[in-house]
Parts: structure tokens; sequence; C-alpha cells
């Protein structure tokens, strides 16, 4: 599809007949060609229905401003509406914040490079300065800024200044816990990959801990995160299967291919608007 083109909605509301039809009828009536509708309903009936719609615009009769107010008075009041409008030619600027493990940076960073990712790096910020020169290699700037226990407090507030522009952040093996402050300045537009399945082995060695339980599956998490430790809405999950042969190092390696893939796909997921918070769960139409 036509990025300069293409519209997105997602839409949240009690189940009810006719949802369907006073949106594609509202798009219709006003030029729009609907290229993509995903729906999904929690109930048969009496539940909460949720929508991700594709549009196209270059034939609406509405601007985007009054496309919106228009679609608010004709259709979101009626049916008790949660929604949001968005554009793709608008492209999300995310920061990427990293310690020393470079492998979902990379993934990310080589994503990007490529078109794969819709998006622009707004910066890469870490607690060690190791990965400069493979940041710098993409032409995307990077910063050091050190965390320590006596400069936590200030060294958060220098990163709020360089996040300052972005829309998202990804934390591509990011070992340092952000405090509730921080978390709370970017409402369910933190990514986090975790390095394990959750919610087993949470905290840190998580493949010692798999190890040491014989587990036969590992696994990658990528979250939103929130106040609480690894308990935020889950968007993806990879698994692999491993044996009693698989040492903790093998099992690190596969853990950190299903990272970068996990990882890519929630930030993608993201970036298309594909995914609706409902609770402490997601809903992706992916």
């Amino acid at each position: 599809m036509n990025v300069q083109t293409t519209a997105r909605l997602l839409i949240t509301c009690p189940d009810r007949p006719g949802i369907v039809s006073a949106v594609s009828s509202f798009f219709y009536n006003h030029g729009a060609n609907i290229t993509a509708l995903d729906q999904y309903a929690t109930q048969p009936e009496h539940g909460t229905y949720f929508m991700r719609l594709e549009f196209q615009t270059p034939h609406m009769d509405l601007s985007r401003h009054v496309l919106s107010t228009t679609f608010q008075e004709a259709v979101a009041d009626r049916y008790g509406m949660t929604w949001q409008l968005s554009f793709a030619a608008d492209r999300k600027r995310i920061a990427i914040m990293v310690s020393r493990h470079d492998h979902a940076m990379l993934e990310l960073l080589w994503r990007w490079s490529r078109q794969a990712l819709p998006c622009d790096i707004h910066a890469v910020i870490s607690n060690h300065p190791d990965l400069a020169d493979e940041v710098e290699r993409f032409g995307v700037p990077f910063h050091h800024v050190p965390f320590t226990a006596d400069s936590r407090e200030q060294s958060e507030a220098t990163v709020q200044s360089l996040l300052q522009g972005a829309d998202m952040v990804v934390l591509a093996r990011y070992m340092q816990i952000l405090s509730p402050a921080f978390v709370a300045a970017w409402p369910h537009r933190i990514i986090n990959i975790h390095h394990s399945f959750l919610p087993a082995f949470v905290g840190a060695n998580p493949y010692q801990q798999a190890y040491d339980k014989g587990v036969k599956l590992i696994g990658a998490t990528a979250h939103y995160v929130t106040a609480d430790l690894d308990q935020g809405p889950i968007i993806e999950q990879g698994v692999s299967r491993v044996s009693h042969r698989d040492d903790v190092e093998s099992l690190r390696a596969l853990g950190q291919d299903l990272e970068r893939q996990v990882l890519a796909r929630a930030v993608r997921w993201h970036l298309e608007d594909r995914i609706i918070l409902h609770g402490n769960k997601t809903i992706v139409f992916g």
C-alpha cells in the first residue's frame, strides 16, 4: 500500500450489532477505500469489541481534522468508542536504549537500514560506551549516559532530555531498572525484550535459571513496560525446544536469536498500529 495515502483506525467499544456497518458506511460515504479490516469480540454477545481498519485517503472529502471530528460525532459517540486514528505517512521516531549486549539493537538497526521498520531512529542511548562505533556506522546518534546508584536521578533526567522528539522507546537489552516516574512519562510507549519466557525466570541470569531447572523450552518475551518489573502487557513471545545436551551458553545463543526476532516483531506491530491494549493484555492484529 502507498504509505502516503494509508490511514489506520483502532477501535475499542462495548460489542453490539451494527458496528461494522456503521464504520464501513461512514468511510464509504466520505470517499475512503477500506483495504484491511480485522475485528475481535471477547464474547459472542455483550463483550468488548475491537477493530483495526486500514483505508486509503486520496478521494476522501474530509481533511484530517474534520475527519476526526465528524467520525466522533457520527459514529464514535453512538457506540461509546475509544478510538485512535493515525496516518502511515507520519513515521514514528523511536529511541533505542541498550547496555552491552548488541544483538537486539543491531537487529533493529539492520531492519531499519533496509526499510523493513517504518520509522525514524532518533538515537541510541547506552549506560556503557562499548557500542558507539557499531551504532554510528548506521548514521545514528549514540549517547553514553552512565548510571550509578548515586547518579540515577540525574542520569534519568539526562536520558529524558535526549528522548525529546521521540515517540517511543525500545529497551533492546537495557540492563537498568527505570524508575516509576520515568516509566510514567511514557505510558505504553516503552517496549522491552525480556530474555525469558515470562512469567518464568524473572530477574538476573535467566538462562542459568533455566539450565538449573532443566527446561525443555526456552523463550523470549516482548512487553510494554510498567512500574511493576516485567509485568507489563505482553505483545509477542517466541520459544525454542532444547534438551539435556544444551549448556548455559547454547541456551543463551538460542535465546538471543529469539530475542532479536521477538523484539523486532513487537516493534513493527507497534509502528503499524496493530496493537490495542485491554487491561493488562494486548489485542494484536498481526
